[in-house]
């Protein structure tokens, strides 16, 4: 085990960059998620650190070793890809032995660790099974055990769930998360699923076109994000974002059809003398930080537009009184026994205590630049 240092990597496909000045450093033993939308870059930091892509500059150690020249094969790594990659000919066991045998272990190593791996996955009674007899799922540990029976310094994991149903994902999720318990081997896991980013992660690292957005562990993240692409791509659902216009001792809803009290949201204390008169800004509260009002001292008036059930929670999504082509939509997460229709129109305050502030034009959280 060991840990891993990017610094100031770049990589470019002749004109393309896709990534730049990317830098941070995975403690030994630790359990990183790379997360962003497609093409953010994730599965090319990836790919550099196997040394199945080279950087075009920047440095990159895996322990105290520079490994910039050093081949893949000796870099003591171990991936695994979204579509498994097994040997269809090889038996279970045969795929689990691979990497030993290729690396001339002893006869007695190998079996007794494709043994152990077996057991932990609970994948022993399948040893003598080809590929093709496996379910999704079992060839998907299958695969992971291949990696973990070489006892790498870096265990490397590209979207390796994405194949999977959902019942079996958040199953074989739980069980990733035991076996790094178990092994303590520094991980790096690339998945553009905000769920496995929060729960699997020790740090998460966002990408988007190319550059680290923030990096910070889950609920740093969540709570604090420290710009509006974060903020709206970690949460399901995400963050709500409302454009609105300060007063000197409010906001107002920029846009809004109506200039009266249903407009209008109060700013906190700390945040007013960071702002000055004027100013346009946006927003960010989350959906579990807006209620009904009731007999609250203000609120914001909405039309319900789409209600979804889900069990222990309903999730509402509302329109503010706003132009069409200005709408701006509101989700909140009600308590499920609460009886509501579309249309209805809500009274919604929001807990000031949560609320995130950016800046239109830099889009970077105002709390924390």
């Amino acid at each position: 085990m060991a840990r891993v240092y990017l610094e100031d990597i770049s990589r470019r496909f002749g004109t393309t960059t896709a990534i730049a000045h990317i830098t941070f450093e995975v403690p030994d033993g630790e359990f990183w998620v790379l997360v962003g939308p497609s093409g953010c870059g994730k599965s090319t930091i990836l790919r550099t650190i196997a040394g199945l892509d080279s950087a075009t500059s920047g440095n990159l150690y895996i322990g105290d070793r520079r490994v910039n020249q050093v081949p893949a094969r000796q870099r003591d790594v171990a991936m695994v890809f979204q579509n498994y990659a097994l040997y269809p000919h090889m038996t279970v066991a045969e795929n689990l032995a691979f990497g030993l045998r290729m690396r001339q272990a002893e006869p007695k190593v190998i079996q007794t660790r494709v043994e152990t791996v077996a057991q932990s996955l609970n994948i022993a009674h399948l040893l003598d099974r080809k590929p093709r007899q496996l379910s999704g799922g079992q060839q998907q540990r299958v695969a992971l055990g291949r990696a973990i029976a070489r006892q790498p310094q870096v265990f490397l994991l590209d979207e390796p769930l994405s194949n999977l149903d959902a019942q079996l994902r958040d199953d074989t999720r739980a069980e990733l998360k035991q076996l790094h318990q178990q092994f303590g081997i520094t991980t790096l896991y690339v998945t553009h699923d905000q769920v496995e980013a929060m729960t699997l992660a020790d740090r998460i690292v966002v990408l988007n076109q190319g550059r680290i957005q923030q990096i910070a562990d889950p609920q740093t993240m969540y709570a604090q994000p420290t710009n509006q692409m974060v903020a709206t791509f970690l949460g399901n659902p995400p963050m709500n974002i409302l454009p609105v216009t300060y007063n000197g001792l409010s906001f107002c809803l920029t846009g809004h059809l109506l200039e009266q009290a249903e407009s209008m949201i109060p700013c906190p204390e700390w945040l007013r003398s960071h702002l000055t008169s004027g100013q346009r800004l946006n927003l960010g509260i989350r959906p579990e930080h807006i209620e009904i009002a009731g007999d609250r001292p203000w609120s914001l008036l909405a039309e319900i537009t789409v209600i979804e059930p889900l069990g222990r929670e309903t999730l509402v999504r509302t329109r503010l009184a706003m132009p069409e082509s200005q709408a701006i939509q509101v989700n909140v997460q009600v308590a499920p026994e609460m009886r509501l229709k579309v249309g209805d129109r809500l009274p919604l305050y929001l807990n000031l205590d949560h609320l995130v502030v950016f800046d239109p034009a830099t889009q970077n959280n105002l709390r924390y630049q």
